[in-house]
């Protein structure tokens, strides 16, 4: 099965607004089926695998320092993706995703949060979504990938965790083979309804060093950049800083919690084989806050260290 020029981790995305990582990071996982036929091998492998797992360090919530409520996360996230031709112009793409996130709370105290909500352990997040690129001429790409997404905790059930969203985007290929493109992505979320532009951008520095938008399941958001080094052929480095926004229902009368961060990260990559990548991640979240959508209250998050790990299998 050909794929013209076809690299799936080649363009990234950077988002102006926070949306919800997961709908946000597949649905424009889609879009990279735009770089696809841009600048890799004929050969590529048309389906990939990803695993990855990140566990933070344990974190403060609220602004009370004595005595205060503390969480703990750990998250296992796991993708499948499919893409073919249908000609040199036209390509569809398919993705399927799983994420298990612990929430391993330690409460304390009773504030408004905690007095509003019934504390939850685990979120489960289901996705599915489709893409259709049609490649114009040897510099202009287009895209419209729908998405459909389940994300709900234990106190809620899945029949009203449902979003859905569709992402329409244009890329631009230079002769020097560096990329831009822009797009536009609507997310009708759970309780709240958001378009969102964003920008997508690879720039090849020099033989050694990219400038992108990280896109690493599990660890970074898509809103972002980082800065890799290839050190050789098989090995690469990286840093950057990101933006991560989650939204999961907790109640089924639409009642939801938005965790929404910064981070800054250090990466390490290892192509193993032709078909088996693997990526480790050191970082720390930041300005972080826990907003509850009824009744109306925000909590800061304190700052914590993260790790990461994400083992890739194409095939």
């Amino acid at each position: 099965m050909t794929l013209y020029n076809a690299k799936i981790d080649d363009v990234k995305v950077i988002s102006s607004k926070s949306l919800n990582l997961s709908v946000l990071s597949l649905m424009c996982a889609s879009g990279l089926l735009l770089s696809q036929q841009a600048v890799a091998a004929p050969d590529r492998s048309p389906f990939s695998i990803t695993v990855a797992r990140t566990s933070t360090g344990t974190a403060n919530i609220g602004t009370d320092s004595t005595n205060p409520n503390q969480l703990q996360r750990d998250a296992w996230k796991t993708s499948f993706s499919a893409s073919m031709p249908l000609n040199r112009q036209w390509s569809i793409g398919a993705n399927l995703g799983y994420d298990n996130l612990d929430y391993d709370w330690d409460m304390n105290q009773n504030t408004l949060l905690r007095s509003s909500i019934e504390p939850w352990s685990t979120i489960h997040q289901y996705s599915a979504g489709l893409s259709l690129s049609y490649r114009l001429d040897n510099h202009w790409m287009f895209l419209i990938a729908p998405k459909l997404q389940y994300a709900y905790a234990d106190t809620a059930s899945s029949s009203n965790a449902q979003s859905y969203g569709v992402v329409a985007s244009g890329m631009y290929r230079f002769d020097s083979g560096n990329m831009l493109g822009f797009g536009v992505a609507y997310l009708n979320d759970i309780s709240e309804v958001r378009t969102i532009p964003y920008l997508a951008v690879r720039w090849q520095i020099n033989d050694k060093w990219v400038l992108a938008n990280p896109f690493q399941a599990g660890f970074s958001g898509p809103a972002g950049l980082e800065l890799s080094y290839q050190y050789r052929s098989d090995i690469d480095f990286g840093i950057g800083s990101s933006k991560r926004t989650e939204r999961f229902l907790i109640a089924d009368d639409d009642q939801t919690i938005e965790v929404d961060e910064w981070v800054g990260f250090v990466r390490a990559g290892w192509q193993a084989t032709d078909n088996i990548s693997l990526n480790a991640y050191a970082g720390y979240y930041f300005g972080g806050e826990m907003e509850l959508s009824y009744p109306d209250v925000t909590e800061d998050i304190e700052d914590q260290a993260a790790l990461g790990l994400a083992f890739k299998l194409t095939f």
